[in-house]
């Protein structure tokens, strides 16, 4: 795994390096949140994130060559992370693991995803419902379509407006959005590539399972104005030196989920690579500094 993107050094003896991340590389605002740290640690929010990733086009400068990411940054007026440019994604809702979507899964059981994301069965909510949030969020928050396989073939343009419109505003589930367009989902398109919770310090936690999805190559996002103001495709290294140079803010978990996928040559490499790897569970510890903030991962 890469090391020292912002500032840490190599495992010591005595545990991980901390990272140091300088204030001018984080969100704006960021650091104030930190100032009131709460009597008791609030429940983090189940979540779910969706890498999504298309295969690079080449290109010159430090990291520029291999699969490329989506980033999209997060409104100034939003709670959470105002400022960030961060992965498709959000909270998981209560429809994303109801029978009517599960059903239109191919190649993913309740079961299956359970075992696959370490969750009993009989949670609340479902492993199966992360999947669900993950995909779900790719769409309401891009206009992309991960993981959805039409009968039919592929969706006109305007069938998948007015299906993400549907979604947004008009109280429509994920599953009768699929009925209505004719499609499933594919189990097999969609990797677990992490977990992350929020530190406790923290005023709003969220227990994130991130997940990798593959689009096809000259994907082009439309973001809902309403949460993004800018949409980027990067290759893992390209966004970290932009980070570095402190024209990328992001956040701890965004960042190292980067330096995990610097190293894939094509993004069937990075599935696979995923697909047979156990994904432990990171809540980070973070303390601020006199130039920013230090976080020390177990």
């Amino acid at each position: 795994m890469p090391r020292g993107t912002d500032g840490s050094g190599p495992r010591g003896d005595d545990g991980p390096a901390p990272y140091d991340i300088p204030e001018e590389r984080l969100p704006p605002g960021f650091i104030e949140t930190l100032d009131s740290v709460p009597a008791t640690p609030a429940a983090p929010h189940p979540s779910a994130t969706v890498v999504l990733m298309r295969e690079g086009a080449g290109g010159e400068g430090p990291g520029a060559t291999g699969p490329e990411v989506l980033l999209l940054r997060r409104n100034r007026a939003t709670g959470f992370v105002p400022g960030a440019y961060v992965f498709p994604g959000g909270r998981v809702d209560a429809a994303d693991g109801d029978d009517a979507l599960a059903e239109r899964w191919d190649g993913l059981t309740r079961e299956g995803a359970a075992g696959r994301l370490g969750i009993a069965p009989d949670a609340d909510p479902p492993a199966i419902a992360y999947y669900g949030a993950a995909l779900r969020e790719a769409i309401e928050e891009t206009g992309l379509l991960p993981g959805v396989v039409a009968a039919k073939g592929p969706l006109d343009g305007e069938v998948v407006r007015e299906a993400r419109e549907a979604l947004l505003g008009g109280g429509a589930s994920f599953a009768a959005v699929l009925q209505r367009l004719g499609a499933r989902l594919d189990g097999g398109a969609v990797e677990y590539i992490a977990h992350w919770v929020t530190p406790s310090i923290e005023p709003r936690r969220y227990d994130t399972r991130f997940f990798a999805a593959r689009v096809p190559a000259g994907s082009k996002a439309v973001y809902d104005r309403r949460e993004m103001t800018d949409a980027v495709w990067l290759t893992p290294g390209a966004a970290l030196d932009r980070h570095r140079r402190g024209r990328l803010p992001m956040i701890f978990p965004t960042i190292r989920t980067l330096e995990d996928l610097c190293d894939f040559a094509t993004v069937d490499a990075l599935l696979a690579h995923y697909r047979a790897r156990a994904i432990e569970r990171v809540q980070p510890t973070i303390v601020r500094t006199a130039t920013g903030v230090r976080l020390r991962v177990p």
